[in-house]
């Protein structure tokens, strides 16, 4: 590239960047598509989560892997059907009190998460009680530290608690006498009852 051509370039790139951009493409008006880019979009996309882990994107690739590895060995109509229509006893399609239709995670794949959700949940127990043993001093320091800085938000996040109970009952007390003070209208008035007479 030749001396003047890159002092052309330059010379255009602090054009631009000094606001020539806006007077040499006189742009009046943001395009539609970076305003869209702005704006809040719909509700975004919600993948089915089975404990807490997206199932498409996480579950299926992890569990079609571990079939190919020969460790589970999942239905193929499970992995390329996971979401089903959950029935009624009577055999009909079952629908939410709210008139949506029910689904479910298909048994195998609810099965192998469950198993790993407990396996994951045995081996941060394991760890955490070897460690206590290994390390008996250390981790009773642990407790100690976090006891200790834990004690000022607990108190404060106590008292802030009494205060606001203290204040909704005020208001509630101050609502209750609001409306005792209030006439009541003669239609709602309560009749007063009269005595029954006997024959003497």
């Amino acid at each position: 590239m030749s001396l003047k051509v890159c002092n052309l370039v330059v010379i255009e790139f602090q054009s631009l960047t000094r606001g020539g951009y806006k007077g040499r493409y006189n742009m009046k008006s943001t395009p539609l598509y970076i305003k869209n880019l702005l704006q809040p979009s719909a509700k975004s996309p919600t993948s089915r989560k089975v404990w807490s882990v997206d199932l498409e994107n996480v579950w299926l690739p992890f569990l079609t892997a571990t079939n190919t590895m020969g460790d589970t060995a999942i239905p193929s109509d499970a992995l390329g059907s996971p979401i089903r229509l959950a029935y009624d006893k009577d055999g009909s399609v079952k629908f939410s009190k709210t008139g949506r239709v029910v689904t479910k995670v298909v048994k195998p794949i609810a099965d192998s998460v469950t198993l790993i959700r407990q396996n994951f949940v045995a081996n941060l127990q394991n760890y955490a009680e070897q460690v206590a043993n290994d390390e008996k001093e250390g981790y009773a320091n642990q407790v100690r530290k976090a006891h200790v800085a834990g004690q000022p938000i607990i108190a404060h996040d106590k008292e802030e608690l009494d205060k606001a109970i203290q204040l909704q009952i005020a208001e509630a007390i101050a609502q209750a006498e609001l409306e005792a003070e209030q006439p009541v209208p003669e239609a709602e008035q309560p009749v007063p009852e009269k005595e029954l007479v006997t024959a003497q």
